[in-house]
């Protein structure tokens, strides 16, 4: 279907503006204009029972994590970890925050955001550890955070779907913890994805496929690594015994087939997958519940798959 009106006004408002696309500021900028455009499109954040700031130990120094609590501390409740986008070069737990206060709200679990080091001042794979330490975290502390250790999940979009898919690998290779659910809202899964929808997304007032090339171009400090599955996770020989998987994407999106590629390659893996694809949708929708009716009710379906695999 043709772009969403709601998704076309919003391209409107970009283009008499005249704000640049992100690939063509500084990172400063690009770090400091993402976040803005971010809060303009979140709406009216979710109110939760509490918001915790962290420090935790991390492989490269600590890390700032944050906790939200859909109710005061009590009785175990089930978690997730959520891991912002930005393509692993912008983005802070501010990035999260409207998204983290929904799912806790509307799942009734502690939600963390962690405060992953990012490219392209720490190539991959700082962030893919930096994830990794702050799940082993959220899971050594259970008992004195309020948390449930036998109903965990993770999930992210874009980036941190990505950090996501290669954070359910290690938890499955590396002894646990073991998760209840993964949720991918459009997450890149290959480095060298060749598809329609990449070649298809060249508008510059939307994220495209120069967008998609600028951020691997930070994130791998040698091309080379982009094989490696924890950088490209559709590339793993093996995606048996990975959690059940939600995943998420947008019809206007270059990243639109590889998300849904490996949807289908953890089908074929014996991975229980539910799917859905938001027509007339952009990348980046998922966090735009302020401005695109589709992202609150994308939200709410992540939020009901959540709710009923931490049950």
């Amino acid at each position: 279907m043709p772009l969403h009106p709601q998704a076309e006004a919003l391209r409107a408002r970009r283009a008499s503006s005249g704000a640049p696309p992100l690939y063509t500021l500084t990172l400063a900028e690009a770090r400091a204009a993402d976040l803005a455009d971010i809060r303009a499109a979140a709406g009216t954040p979710e109110p939760v029972a509490a918001v915790e700031e962290h420090r935790i130990p991390g492989p490269g120094g600590e890390l700032a994590l944050r906790l939200y609590r859909p109710e005061p501390p009590g009785r175990p409740l089930p978690a997730l970890l959520y891991l912002f986008g930005g393509g692993w070069t912008l983005g802070s737990p501010d990035t999260s925050d409207a998204i983290c206060r929904r799912l806790t709200a509307e799942v009734g679990c502690v939600t963390a955001s962690v405060g992953y080091r990012l490219a392209p001042e720490h190539p991959f794979p700082a962030a893919v550890h930096d994830c990794r330490a702050a799940l082993a975290w959220l899971a050594g502390n259970a008992g004195r955070l309020g948390v449930d250790p036998d109903r965990l999940a993770v999930g992210g979009d874009s980036a941190g779907g990505n950090l996501t898919a290669a954070v359910t690998l290690l938890a499955r290779d590396e002894g646990g913890p073991t998760l209840r659910h993964q949720l991918l809202v459009y997450p890149n899964t290959d480095h060298a994805a060749d598809t329609p929808s990449l070649a298809e997304h060249d508008d510059p007032l939307l994220f495209n496929r120069r967008s998609v090339a600028w951020y691997w171009g930070h994130y791998l400090a040698d091309p080379a690594d982009g094989a490696h599955p924890h950088a490209s996770p559709l590339r793993a020989p093996d995606l048996a015994g990975l959690p059940p998987a939600t995943v998420i994407t947008a019809e206007y999106d270059p990243l639109r087939d590889e998300g849904e590629q490996y949807a289908r390659a953890l089908r074929a893996a014996g991975v229980p997958v539910d799917e859905r694809r938001y027509a007339g949708m952009p990348h980046g929708f998922f966090a735009m519940t302020g401005t695109l009716d589709a992202a609150a009710d994308a939200q709410h379906y992540a939020a009901g798959r959540l709710r009923e695999a931490l049950r």
